[in-house]
């Protein structure tokens, strides 16, 4: 049942822009007051950033459990459609979150705070909008990671215990995450515009709204709408390409999980692989493996396409002039993941764009380090950070990883072949290769022990230990050791879900 909360004294400057720019996209919800709320976590650093004022623990966790706002807050909840599967729904929404409003950080950029996991919403079709623990935690942890590891992602501000008790499954703890995001606004939130009759008038409400506050060069084009279907492309592009030099499986990549600013949004079923294989699916409900590890790529283009679908109005008046330019741009998506995932890849090698050595040869070269890697099941993580110590004259703890494979002898020598082109010392390679290869990622072992620690016993210990390693991922530390060992053959087939 929802109630209408005090507003705390806190001074976080929120707007709510995007309500008042678009109609109709956000509508009025407020957060169910919960019973016991108590702080789990919150991030010192992302509020300095954000230039906001985090009270004490207990007027906090108030705050982010939502039974007192921050002054100025207007609690809504944001349409948006989607496809799901491939499989096109019309009206999905935020069923179980509320953006409290917007900040202006201390840079300048605008960010979105989010209340995930606090009740029902306009939205919620027939769910109790509410989040468990264990959801929570991973998301947490993961968002923080990744901003770790440099991959464009929502945020994590803080995370509380509720003092409910959810039913999912059996009886769980109930959460709420404090989400930050660049913004909210999905590709599937042009689909819920773009299915509404041809709402001309609002699409380019939301589109103008996207480019002034995403992609401010484009405002003065004589052609805005397809220079921002180019942005969100190489933007996407440049995300997928990312996670693929980590080995992050998202897991469900449907349009309304698909970021318009380019983040990566919606921590279900994701999870990094140990051994590599392009295969990797973690998710129990891919069971054809459409956003397998190796299809993130493919997949992006798909959904970009259906962003371009929504955008044609805006194009060009005439639909086949529309349409014949929204390809010529989706054409080029193969092309720009390809540099931006040589980019991120060459420097994880040791290599640099500089030597004159070709694009061409230098990708070759990293295929087939792949390929030996999913032919003996190497872990993507450790074989990449082995590399360093191959380069500082140790190739011993490399090789032992390939046991002893012929294949690999002959990639390793063409790869010493290779980095003699470069001009950096060896140790200068090696400490570059150190900064883009982590020791440490959330290991999926590790994130369950984790969870089933807070939920079972209530010990938020290991997740506190885990977020200090997971978020300082390039620093071999003896005391994280454990960290970056991968999963005992033990712990067998890893499956995750969605957590709603």
């Amino acid at each position: 049942m929802s109630f209408s909360p005090k507003q705390d004294s806190s001074h976080w400057c929120l707007e709510q822009t995007l309500a008042y720019a678009v109609d109709d996209l956000c509508l009025p919800a407020q957060a169910d007051r919960v019973p016991n709320p108590r702080m789990i976590a919150w991030n010192e650093l992302l509020a300095a950033e954000m230039g906001l004022d985090l009270p004490n623990d207990e007027a906090g966790a108030q705050i982010f459990s939502g039974n007192r706002l921050p002054a100025g807050a207007e609690p809504s909840a944001q349409a948006y459609a989607g496809h799901q599967f491939g499989n096109f729904v019309p009206l999905l929404g935020d069923g179980r979150a509320l953006l409290l409003g917007e900040v202006v950080d201390r840079y300048g950029k605008r960010r979105d705070i989010q209340l995930k996991g606090a009740g029902r919403t306009p939205f919620s079709r027939g769910g109790d909008g509410k989040a468990a623990l264990g959801p929570v935690l991973r998301e947490y942890l993961v968002s923080e990671a990744m901003h770790a590891l440099g991959i464009p992602t929502t945020r994590a501000l803080a995370a509380v215990t509720t003092g409910e008790t959810l039913w999912r499954q059996g009886e769980v703890p109930g959460a709420i995450l404090t989400r930050v995001a660049t913004s909210h606004i999905r590709v599937g939130t042009f689909e819920f515009l773009a299915a509404r009759g041809g709402d001309a008038v609002r699409l380019k409400q939301l589109a103008d709204y996207v480019i002034n506050r995403h992609y401010p060069a484009l405002k003065d084009s004589v052609s805005p709408y397809i220079e921002l279907l180019a942005a969100v492309v190489d933007a996407q592009a440049n995300l997928v390409a990312r996670w693929m030099s980590i080995g992050f499986v998202h897991g469900v990549m449907n349009t309304d999980n698909t970021s318009i600013a380019g983040e990566t949004i919606d921590y279900g079923p994701c999870a990094f692989m140990d051994a590599y294989h392009p295969k990797t699916v973690f998710s129990s409900i891919d069971l054809q493996g459409r956003y397998a590890y190796g299809n993130q790529p493919n997949i992006a283009r798909w959904n970009l396409a259906r962003f371009a679908e929504t955008l044609l109005p805006l194009i060009d008046t005439d639909g086949d002039a529309a349409i014949a330019q929204a390809n010529t741009v989706l054409a080029d998506f193969p092309g720009r993941y390809a540099r931006h995932w040589l980019a991120a890849m060459r420097p994880k090698l040791g290599l640099s764009s500089d030597t004159g050595v070709s694009d061409s040869a230098d990708t070759e070269l990293i295929h087939w380090l792949l390929t030996a890697m999913q032919s003996e099941r190497v872990d993507f993580t450790q074989g990449f950070r082995q590399l360093s110590t191959a380069v500082r004259g140790n190739s011993e703890p490399l090789r032992s990883l390939f046991n002893g494979s012929a294949d690999f002898a002959d990639w390793l020598e063409r790869w010493n072949t290779r980095v003699a082109q470069e001009k950096r010392t060896a140790d200068a390679r090696a400490e570059r290769m150190d900064a883009v290869n982590p020791v440490i990622i959330p290991r999926n072992h590790q994130v369950e022990a984790m969870i089933e620690a807070a939920v079972r016993e209530g010990d938020f210990a290991p997740f506190h230990a885990l977020l200090a390693a997971v978020t300082h991922p390039f620093e071999n530390r003896p005391e994280w050791q454990k960290y970056a060992e991968p999963a005992p053959a033990s712990f067998g087939p890893f499956t995750t879900f969605c957590g709603t």
